[in-house]
């Protein structure tokens, strides 16, 4: 059974434990192995000092003080977990109890780092089985993600990071991959590096070279060095830079049980490569590390904790956040001074700020390393990636090819998608025919069948055409257009206000907008950061494709797939309108540059795209069993309580059948009748009835409720000869649905007019529960309930404005 990981500061007085590794660094490491703190020996905590810290150890018939700070940096497990006292003897275990341990606590830590489209999420999918999403552009990974995989007799746990060029402190996933190494400690960094962009790539190695870690480097997409020509001698590369090189290709899984055996050998200390080099900065700035090291030094809980070398580097970089975390040295102003003093020497010797000489420093050494071990094709002719984009980034053809492609996803999703839509209902049909036969009359037939069935049965029906959606967007990732979409929308996104990196963000938001929000990440600008957030609820999530389908597909029968496009176009408008109003007003400031990777072209792979569907299809089916399944049960007990006997209300009003339906009057005065009647005033403007008001009303937990909500209150109707409408489905039912009362009664709810009304306000008003969380997550509750009343008041007056301008003319 795997421990849960502790360090020696967390065993009790009194308790004993068993070392599993050691961190830190220099000195510190050495001098505790030298007395006896290794893998395999007995610590007993014996007391803690008067002020509570450092701590008496026992280890090998000695006794050894440590601070807290220092003993945080053993990991142990206790000593409870080896059952027999017979296998400890004089501080140490014995060979068997050894054994037992090694099988217990082989656990490697491994951290997955990498510049985005270098594959690292393929290689973690293979060879962690795991199901991460991949794309062929930045900001695919917003978070870590972390899977436990078995191989040989080792416990591997990795650690997917976000992709970054740098671990400096200019965006969240710099700052967020730093963190984790600095702070998680993992046993290996596997550097994840695309070998067709070695130069590139290098760059972020050589940051990691200086965080002094064992470190493996995969050369992934070897495939695609060898075939455009270049040859690469990557086994003297690694002796050269001190960690061994393995190519794979990850998307087909070629090498990664390689790169596991190399994990192992570097842990266990049996590749004879492995020797940790510094990167040669010239003279006048390895005299200034060793001048900002000696101070540094003078803190030993520092020195332990973090590479001094790495400290004084990122000091003359003027790194704000490794200054910070200095703070509380009781030399900290003296190692300041000496930094600013060494930092101003580089500059006024080297006409250049720190970070440029330092980075420039970084290319030499990577020209120089590979200088001699990679070869270079030199045939200038263009390559696939150029050929294909003189076509589809064209001036004149890009932008009509990209709306084209748009018009077709949106086509395909509404007709290919119809045939196993209409298979679907055709089952749920068959199925609420098969229980009204056999059931006999009972409130759990009608929750099953009005209920559970209409509300659930009424969205699922739209896996199909969500599945499709997602084909289109998976191989937009995966080729690399996604990319390119956003190189060609730059200007028009300068205009309107945003980045052009925030492109990548909103096309996602048609996907979901929950990681939408979170890739806005890859923004270094902050405001540019929240504006962008606020744009994306504006864009089209998949969950409100089954409301647009239903609505088009009942109202709507001709260009379906000409109207969806244009719904999707008025978010874009507005959300245009929307970010113009908000940068001129409470986002004042420059932008950021724009900087983006175009990635080459690559075929989208079958694998990766059947992944990326059966993520996505998995999620819907989980909602449908969960926030759907709620729902419809909630909203069909509001509809059915309390019960009223309408015989009695016919004969006290002296009213016929013809005039009091039952179910129409026992829905109308239920709790969910009430809730709708008193939002309705609020609704009536727009043209929604009661029961379109509690379908949005409820539509806030989750966009796909709406049509289980409607599928509840509208399929229970009966007509006005008190027959039971046998409605084929929701559509029907919205298309007879009448008002049962007031001025209009009589007339048909819905018409055009107020079905566009209706998936105006869908589109436009507060996203779901999930995405305000996450607003509020990613850049604070006060703009979280922003979006929630801003959005809800731009849907208002959007629907308002349509209905009423449209009634004068309609």
């Amino acid at each position: 059974m795997l421990q849960e990981k502790k360090t020696l500061n967390d065993i009790p007085t009194g308790e004993k434990c068993i070392i599993t590794k050691v961190h830190g660094y220099g000195g510190f490491r050495h001098r505790v192995m030298e007395l006896g703190f290794i893998k395999g020996s007995i610590v007993t905590v014996v007391k803690n000092a008067p002020l509570d810290d450092p701590i008496e150890y026992k280890i090998l018939n000695s006794y050894i003080s440590l601070r807290r700070s220092e003993a945080r940096n053993i990991e142990v497990v206790d000593v409870s977990s080896f059952q027999k006292e017979k296998h400890i003897f004089n501080g140490t275990i014995s060979e068997e109890a050894r054994k037992i341990a090694e099988t217990e606590l082989k656990t490697i830590h491994v951290a997955l780092v990498g510049n985005p489209n270098s594959g690292k999420t393929s290689f973690f999918n293979y060879s962690t089985k795991s199901r991460e999403k991949v794309g062929n552009y930045s900001g695919v990974t917003v978070g870590a993600t972390a899977s436990k995989i078995k191989y040989k007799d080792y416990t591997i746990i990795i650690t997917d990071l976000p992709g970054t060029y740098s671990i400096t402190e200019y965006t969240p996933e710099e700052l967020y991959v730093r963190n984790h190494i600095l702070h998680d400690k993992p046993d290996i960094i596997l550097n994840v590096i695309d070998a067709s962009n070695l130069s590139r790539n290098l760059f972020l190695t050589t940051q990691l070279i200086d965080m002094n870690f064992r470190m493996v480097a995969a050369l992934n997409m070897y495939d695609e060095l060898e075939t455009s020509g270049s040859s690469l001698d990557y086994k003297n590369l690694g002796l050269m830079l001190g960690f061994p090189f393995v190519p794979t290709i990850a998307s087909k899984g070629k090498g990664i049980n390689d790169v596991l055996d190399t994990i192992i050998n570097v842990y266990e200390d049996k590749n004879k490569i492995t020797k940790h080099i510094h990167i040669n900065y010239g003279n006048t700035i390895e005299d200034a590390i060793e001048l900002i090291k000696k101070e540094l030094n003078k803190n030993i809980t520092v020195r332990d904790q973090y590479s001094s070398r790495y400290l004084a580097i990122k000091l003359i970089e003027n790194d704000t956040t490794i200054t910070s975390t200095l703070n509380d040295l009781k030399n900290y102003k003296d190692i300041l001074k000496v930094a600013k003093r060494q930092r101003e020497r580089i500059e006024r010797e080297n006409r250049e700020d720190t970070e440029t000489v330092i980075t420039n420093a970084k290319y030499s050494f990577i020209r120089g390393a590979l200088k001699g071990n990679f070869t270079s094709n030199k045939d200038k002719k263009k390559n696939t990636s150029e050929k294909i984009d003189a076509i589809l980034t064209n001036k004149w053809l890009g932008l009509p090819i990209l709306i084209i492609f748009l018009w077709l996803m949106f086509e395909c999703t509404f007709m290919l998608g119809e045939y196993p839509k209409d298979w679907i209902q055709a089952g749920i049909d068959a199925l609420t025919g098969w229980l009204s036969n056999v059931m006999h009359a009972s409130i759990f037939k009608d929750f099953l069948i009005d209920g559970i069935i209409s509300g659930v049965g009424g969205v699922i029906v739209f896996l199909p055409n969500i599945l499709i959606l997602f084909l289109f967007i998976s191989i937009m990732e995966d080729t690399g257009y996604m990319a390119r979409a956003s190189f060609m929308m730059d200007k028009l996104m300068h205009k309107i206000g945003l980045h052009g990196r925030s492109f990548i963000p909103l096309l996602s938001g048609f996907g979901c907008s929950v990681p939408a929000i979170m890739a806005t990440r890859t923004l270094e600008n902050k405001k540019d950061r929240i504006l962008t957030m606020l744009a994306i609820p504006f864009m089209s999530c998949s969950a409100k494709l089954p409301v647009y389908i239903l609505i088009i597909g009942t109202f709507f029968h001709k260009n379906q797939g000409l109207i969806l496009l244009g719904i999707y176009f008025t978010g874009i408008i507005i959300a245009i309108f929307s970010t113009l109003l908000l940068r001129h007003s409470l986002f004042k400031k420059s932008f950021e540059d724009f900087v983006i990777e175009l990635p080459p072209y690559r075929n989208a792979t079958l694998r990766n795209t059947i992944i990326h569907m059966w993520t996505k299809a998995k999620q819907y089916l989980k909602k449908m069993a969960t926030v759907i399944l709620a729902a419809s049960a909630i909203i069909w007990f509001l509809g059915y309580f309390p019960r009223t006997d309408v015989n009695k209300v016919r004969q006290e009003t002296n009213l016929s059948e013809s005039v009091i339906n039952s179910s129409a009057y026992q829905q109308e005065h239920s709790y969910i009748g009430n809730i709708g009647k008193t939002i309705e005033p609020i609704m009536e403007p727009l043209g929604f009835d009661w029961k379109m008001s509690v379908a949005i009303l409820t539509g806030f937990s989750a966009k796909e409720v709406v049509i289980s909500t409607m599928g509840v209150l509208y399929n229970v109707e009966e007509n006005v000869t008190n027959k039971v409408s046998e409605h084929n489905s929701l559509q029907d039912a919205l298309v007879e649905s009448k008002y049962t009362s007031g001025p209009k009664k009589g007339q048909n709810v819905f018409s055009p007019l107020v079905a566009l009304s209706f998936l105006m306000f869908i589109l436009l008003y507060s996203p779901c529960l999930a995405s305000i969380t996450a607003i509020g997550r990613e850049a604070g509750q006060g703009w979280a309930l922003f979006t929630f009343v801003y959005n809800t008041a731009v849907a208002w007056f959007a629907a308002f404005a349509l209905f009423q301008i449209g009634s004068l003319f309609l």
